[in-house]
């Protein structure tokens, strides 16, 4: 994450108080020196001793009260605040484990008035920092009854005696506490606790940053967790589709080769190797995101098996990356994005007689990239383009589109696209947009 250094840019939005305080500071400054210098030039020069002072005065007045201006400190806290909810973000942005928690409550603690800051889910303390830290491992059960209470009740305590905070019998300094229940949606997961020396150190400031640490802390775990989940939805995803090889492309393919071998050895050969890296690429394609063109190539090891077996006059394939050829395949993509809408152009556009020619195409559309795929088959009517586009198509046709459209927006969000043109007789195209900048 980008960061700034906030105060200098505060300084170039509100110039006027700054330069009030320096041309305040100058004039005491002088006020202060001639002060001096009258005094002990010429004692009997009353009237200068008292207009000096008399401006010393006034320019100390005007420096106090711009340091204490409402204004000023509302700026400077923002400021503050603005910079420690940047570095809590940094620090939540994998989630909430023990070494996260640990650098979290090291962080908040000079922030506050408070002489320890904790971290804990429903059992035991996942960081510590501060008094009585040796004694309080991460790991270690949680000891105190009003955390328990703060956990099983969902409300944040304010507690200002040592006996409502509920520590085991033992001499220490800990003498009030504020404890914010940690959320995820209606699952209480943990308490952020901040201790203080005394009752009187609980003031309304140190309230509300506890508090807003606490929802800033809870925000971003459930962000963690639910990209979490989006990840593991496609990685399950992914894995579904591994395993939903057409076993009859499996069987046509293995018999296309047996059947080379006997009439032509060499071809079979080159085709018995492609099969297997191309199966072995399909088993082991893992990744989030590959390059597009390894997605190409697989694509195309796929089609020169459906060549082999329907002929070289039933089926062709073009590949044009125009002037950009070279920068849009080191882009990223999901994998199996491009083979489903090549398979279903196999499996449902071609003629019955004559040549079906596939068409991959991409061109840079201003900061995004278009892919298109395109075939010259026998096309569709727009009650079957519209099935297959809509969400719950789940049958023949549409599972490839619709699965090809949902990992489109999984991966690349709401500026990724897919749509499909067609007409009967005159071939289907297919759209997708990726977006410059991914989430």
């Amino acid at each position: 994450m980008r960061t700034y250094d906030s105060k200098k840019r505060l300084r170039h939005m509100v110039p006027r108080p700054l330069s009030l305080e320096m041309l305040a500071g100058l004039v005491a400054l002088i006020a202060a020196v001639t002060l001096i210098w009258s005094i002990f030039s010429s004692p009997l020069a009353v009237p200068t001793v008292l207009c000096a002072g008399l401006i010393f005065t006034i320019s100390v007045a005007i420096i106090i009260r711009l340091l204490l201006d409402p204004d000023s400190i509302r700026a400077r806290q923002t400021d503050s605040m603005l910079r420690l909810s940047s570095k809590m973000v940094d620090l939540t942005s994998e989630g909430l484990d023990e070494e996260a928690a640990q650098r979290i409550c090291e962080f908040l603690l000079p922030s506050t008035q408070a002489i320890a800051v904790a971290i804990t889910d429903r059992k035991m303390i996942l960081g510590y920092a501060g008094y009585l830290a040796t004694e309080n491992p991460s790991g270690a059960l949680i000891r105190t009854q009003a955390t328990h209470d703060v956990i099983a009740e969902g409300e944040p305590r304010v507690i200002y005696t040592r006996e409502d905070i509920g520590f085991p019998e033992g001499a220490h300094m800990i003498e009030a506490a504020i404890i914010i229940p940690l959320t995820s949606g209606r699952e209480i997961f943990g308490t952020l606790k901040f201790y203080y020396r005394s009752a009187r150190k609980i003031t309304e400031t140190q309230k509300s940053i506890a508090q807003g640490f606490g929802t800033l802390l809870s925000t971003q775990i459930a962000a963690a967790e639910l990209e979490e989940q989006r990840e593991l939805a496609t990685a399950m995803e992914l894995k579904m589709l591994q395993n939903q090889i057409n076993p009859h492309f499996l069987f046509n393919t293995i018999n296309t080769i047996a059947s080379l071998i006997r009439t032509d050895p060499a071809k079979a050969r080159v085709l018995l190797r492609d099969f297997a890296v191309f199966y072995r690429s399909t088993l082991e394609n893992a990744q989030d995101r590959i390059q597009l063109a390894r997605e190409l190539e697989q694509t195309q090891r796929y089609f020169s098996f459906e060549v082999a077996r329907f002929g070289e006059d039933r089926l062709a394939m073009e590949v044009d990356l125009g002037d950009a050829a070279e920068d849009i395949q080191e882009m990223l993509v999901p994998p199996f994005l491009l083979q489903p809408l090549v398979e279903n152009a196999v499996k449902h556009a071609m003629p019955p007689a004559g040549l079906l020619t596939v068409r991959i195409t991409a061109v840079v559309d201003g900061e995004d990239v278009l892919v298109h795929v395109t075939d010259d088959g026998v096309g569709m009517d727009e009650a079957t383009r519209l099935e297959i586009m809509h969400p719950e198509s789940s049958t023949g046709l549409g599972i490839a589109v619709k699965n090809v459209h949902d990992r489109m927006h999984g991966f690349f969000g709401e500026g990724a696209s897919m749509t499909v043109a067609s007409a009967p007789g005159a071939g289907t195209q297919v759209t997708l947009r990726f977006p410059n900048e991914a989430p």
